[in-house]
């Protein structure tokens, strides 16, 4: 039996080069050059490791869900709904402005300008997107069934409200916007929670 020839470099280290490639720059305008200077491997390794740069961007999404695996833990983990809402809109304003990260978020800035052979990116960036939407909207189920929640309240749309806020911040961050700033979206969209002043 003949063995592969082991790689000869880090397939996680390798993946968070290559999630900021594609988070700074977009799938379509991460050239494989850009790629593989990142990545610190060659065009072959490249694809022997991952098939292709759309294999590349999806095993470097799933990267990143790990990351937000651990964030969604803590968000949903907050007592109220109210709670889980200033935990999900609050820590993205300081992720998406954490200058250890490229500004914005990598499912959305990711999928912007996809062209001609690029059109399922965007779908792969939604789908991820919609991971989030559907815990929020579990979280926000059980909040209406315990009564933290009114009645009339549509836990869909509560999760589809604060997913589409979350998009929008990552665009404002994408563009320049400040933490204060992206604060202030997240204070007026809690409000939506509860008539209670947000902090």
């Amino acid at each position: 039996m003949v063995m592969g020839r082991p790689r000869s470099f880090c397939t996680d280290k390798a993946l968070d080069e290559a999630m900021e490639v594609f988070w700074r720059h977009g799938y379509d305008g991460s050239s494989l050059a850009m790629l593989t200077k990142a990545m610190g491997i060659k065009p072959p390794s490249l694809y022997a490791a991952f098939g292709s740069k759309e294999g590349l961007l999806k095993a470097a999404l799933d990267r990143y869900a790990q990351r937000r695996s651990e964030h969604m833990g803590y968000v949903l983990a907050g007592e109220t709904a109210r709670d889980v809402a200033e935990r999900f809109l609050l820590s993205i304003a300081e992720s998406h402005t954490d200058p250890a990260n490229p500004p914005g978020c990598l499912l959305v800035q990711g999928g912007l300008a996809c062209g001609e052979g690029s059109e399922s990116i965007p779908f792969e960036l939604a789908a991820k997107r919609a991971e989030t939407e559907r815990d929020l909207k579990e979280r926000f189920v059980l909040a209406k069934q315990t009564g933290d929640l009114s009645e009339d309240s549509d836990p869909s749309a509560l999760a589809r409200f604060l997913s589409t806020v979350a998009s929008g911040m990552g665009v404002l961050a994408s563009s320049g916007a400040d933490r204060e700033a992206l604060r202030e979206v997240a204070r007026v969209s809690i409000r939506a929670f509860s008539r209670t002043p947000v902090a």
